[in-house]
């Protein structure tokens, strides 16, 4: 299976670890990620239009090529079976900032890859005393942000027919269901600078998620890094029950 993501730097979280993990279990899968921080959907759209080749072209998560690439010469030059989408973190709550750009991106995107399955990536709020710039649009309340992002991201899934990749629920959901992340109380954040997943639970947490989601079978609690197994167990205990939610 070979993944495109038109992204930003949540893309670059999300595959982090997914393709390693994927090679731990025996699944075949690739990533390509092309990624600006800070993309919004109106921004990838004007980089189409405009032809503009100003994209980090990153693979398997750790593999930077050195040029710069457009979303037009990819599409156009490489198969996959997969491409996803999102929207940039701070407006992934507000709706009215998705469209038409989201709409055009999809069609564009069936255009060039006609094969291909389209996936909405439902990122995570910020965390709750976050420094995000933009966190005051949400009240800087985590929990207001996540239900706004739910609420869009249902939207976003429905007006492109696009299945969602479920990160935000999953984040949320350790964040209020194991008290290793319980950060209010002095557990982890799954944050490293309050908006970011961290580079060991929150990168790891969300690479599951993409996994299970994209391959159709459940995570089993494997060794990874220097993680702790009965926090790995935990997370994969909630990433199956929210992505096979019946």
């Amino acid at each position: 299976m070979r993944i495109l993501s038109i992204g930003n730097s949540f893309s670059i979280d999300a595959h982090g670890y997914l393709h390693a993990l994927a090679e731990q279990r025996g699944v075949d899968l690739s990533t390509d990620n092309l990624a600006i921080g800070g993309c919004s959907l109106q921004m990838h759209w004007e980089n189409v239009v405009q032809g503009k080749s100003n994209y980090l072209y990153i693979i398997n998560g750790d593999v930077w090529k050195s040029e710069c690439a457009s979303i037009e010469e990819v599409l156009t030059s490489e198969h996959f079976d997969v491409v996803t989408l999102q929207q940039v973190s701070h407006f992934s709550g507000l709706y009215e900032t998705y469209q038409p750009y989201l709409n055009d991106l999809a069609t564009y995107v069936r255009k060039h890859q006609p094969d291909a399955r389209l996936y909405f990536h439902k990122t995570w709020a910020y965390e709750i005393d976050s420094t995000h710039s933009e966190f005051p649009l949400y009240d800087c309340n985590q929990k207001k942000m996540y239900e706004a992002l739910c609420s869009a991201s249902r939207l976003a899934c429905s007006a492109i027919d696009a299945i969602a990749i479920p990160s935000g629920d999953v984040i949320q959901s350790l964040r209020e269901r194991v008290p290793a992340f319980d950060y209010a109380n002095g557990g982890e954040s799954l944050c490293c600078d309050g908006f970011h997943m961290s580079h060991t639970y929150g990168r790891y947490a969300v690479a599951l998620t993409w996994l299970a989601t994209l391959t159709g079978k459940r995570v089993e609690p494997l060794p990874f890094m220097e993680l702790d197994l009965g926090i790995i167990t935990q997370i994969c205990d909630i990433v199956n029950e929210i992505v096979f939610a019946k």
